[in-house]
């Protein structure tokens, strides 16, 4: 690690850890708030980010680890789901879900599980980058380690994807 991790993200590389996942979070100089901020500070692709998004479904919240590359289509997961009608949570429901901050949300290290999706867009990356609990870090990772860090479901999450 490049340098010492921000508290929110002791509790992500914890996390990692015990799913077996055995890529090091990164500290970014910069902020990494945006699919596009972090495809260019680590040279990738944007569809390689796993943006992590938190909706609102059911009265309950929502993980979708989403590719950078596209927006969610919410009625379209909604249907997918058989769910209610999923809305954007806000910054409130999204720390209390999370207990992270929105540009810096993880995969895993929340305060308990989340239903969460897998946008399966991500799978034609080798690696994929998610936020690792602050908007400066980062952790590689592959489409299989998301999947069992989240213990998500697969799924498109746009009718293009």
């Amino acid at each position: 690690m490049n340098s010492p991790l921000p508290a929110r993200s002791l509790a992500v590389a914890e996390a990692l850890a015990a799913a077996g996942v055995a890529g090091e979070i990164v500290v970014l100089p910069d902020s990494a708030r945006t699919a596009a901020e972090a495809a260019a500070a680590l040279g990738c692709e944007v569809g390689a980010i796993a943006n992590s998004l938190v909706f609102q479904c059911d009265g309950e919240p929502l993980l979708v680890m989403t590719s950078g590359a596209h927006r969610v289509d919410t009625a379209y997961l909604a249907a997918r789901l058989n769910a209610g009608t999923i809305t954007r949570a806000s910054a409130a429901q999204v720390r209390e879900a999370t207990g992270q901050a929105i540009g810096g949300v993880a995969p895993t290290g929340h305060p308990a599980p989340l239903r969460t999706v897998v946008d399966t867009a991500l799978q034609q990356y080798p690696v994929l980058w998610a936020a690792a609990g602050h908007p400066h870090t980062v952790v590689p990772m592959t489409y299989g380690e998301l999947l069992r860090v989240t213990a998500g479901t697969p799924s498109a999450v746009t009718p293009e994807a």
